[in-house]
């Protein structure tokens, strides 16, 4: 009988792989498992985090490859996804250590709460099977294999995923460190005023409504900037162009909702229903994406065009998006 048999919830234990080689364990966890660096480090306090049958006191410990790392995580995990041909992915670009997709509105990444079939990974695995040995390493959680980023179900655009475990502690580490480009289109209620700027709140889970995610002074640092391509009248509304500097979820959301220019549709954050729109679409498009090459350290860059359900409600400049 190992050391946690007895725990009734979800067990990390891996031989650390030579990709996590100098990685520090709180940085690991959150790569391993999704949980945010605060999360880990509550991990690591509560002694719940063991390397070679020894607890880890320092969060900041850098791991060796070859050492026996178990963290007793929390509830089970879910299910691991089954590869599901019929799912579509819209490659962008190819590449054998990481692929570049155009995720559709309305398409789930991973599996969650109330949406198990036809996720995007499902149709990945179909297409890139090795994906599992990310999986079977213990790189990524059942469910999110070589995911290093989502995006929203309501919002299409680029998503890199990784293909090997090279990659994905590089692309992990990038996003990270801030160091990957995410720029964004998305209309707006009312006209913005300023034509360009910066929105920094923290966010956090609301305290009202737990699905929902706010400004909170106790969240975690969060930095959206912003630039004014049109302001369009009947109804009043501006097309921005927004720059993640962090990726907070529904960080694009919660800030615009603040300053008081929610994204069109997204009746969840402080806009009404816009019919033109499917219900759970709103008008927000990861236009383009730019990291750098886990292997050689080019830079990477692929670029989305706005999608027709979204540029029929800008006619008049879809065309020079």
């Amino acid at each position: 009988m190992s050391e946690h048999d007895a725990y009734d919830g979800e067990v990390l234990d891996l031989v650390v792989p030579a990709a996590l080689e100098g990685i520090r364990v709180d940085r690991a966890l959150s790569l391993l498992t999704g949980l945010s660096r605060s999360q880990a480090l509550a991990l690591v306090t509560s002694g719940a985090v063991r390397l070679d049958g020894t607890p880890v006191t320092k969060a900041s410990l850098a791991l060796m490859a070859g050492q026996h790392f178990v963290a007793l995580v929390g509830p089970v995990a879910s299910d691991a996804v089954s590869a599901d041909a019929t799912v579509p992915v819209d490659v962008v670009l190819e590449d054998p250590d990481f692929v570049v997709v155009n995720k559709a509105p309305g398409q789930v990444v991973h599996p969650g709460a109330g949406h198990r079939d036809a996720t995007l990974v499902a149709g990945l695995l179909a297409r890139y099977p090795e994906l599992e040995t990310l999986r079977d390493e213990g790189l990524c959680a059942p469910s999110r294999p070589g995911i290093v980023h989502r995006l929203d179900k309501g919002t299409s655009g680029l998503l890199v995923v990784a293909r090997t475990p090279e990659a994905f502690v590089s692309l992990s580490g990038q996003l990270a460190d801030h160091d990957v480009e995410r720029v964004y289109l998305g209309l707006v209620e009312g006209h913005v005023a300023e034509n360009h700027g910066v929105v920094e709140a923290p966010i956090g889970r609301s305290a009202r409504v737990p699905t929902l995610m706010a400004v909170r002074a106790d969240g975690r640092p969060a930095r959206t900037r912003y630039d004014v391509l049109a302001r369009l009248d009947s109804p009043s509304v501006t097309l921005l162009r927004l720059t993640l500097d962090t990726g907070r979820t529904h960080q694009i959301r919660v800030h615009l909702s603040t300053i008081g220019h929610p994204v069109v549709n997204d009746a969840r954050y402080g806009h009404r229903r816009d019919p033109r729109l499917d219900e759970d679409r709103f008008f927000l498009h990861a236009t383009t994406l730019a990291f750098r090459h886990p292997r050689t350290n080019e830079l990477v860059r692929a670029d989305a065009l706005l999608p027709s359900d979204l540029a029929a409600l800008v006619p008049e400049i879809a065309n020079s998006l």
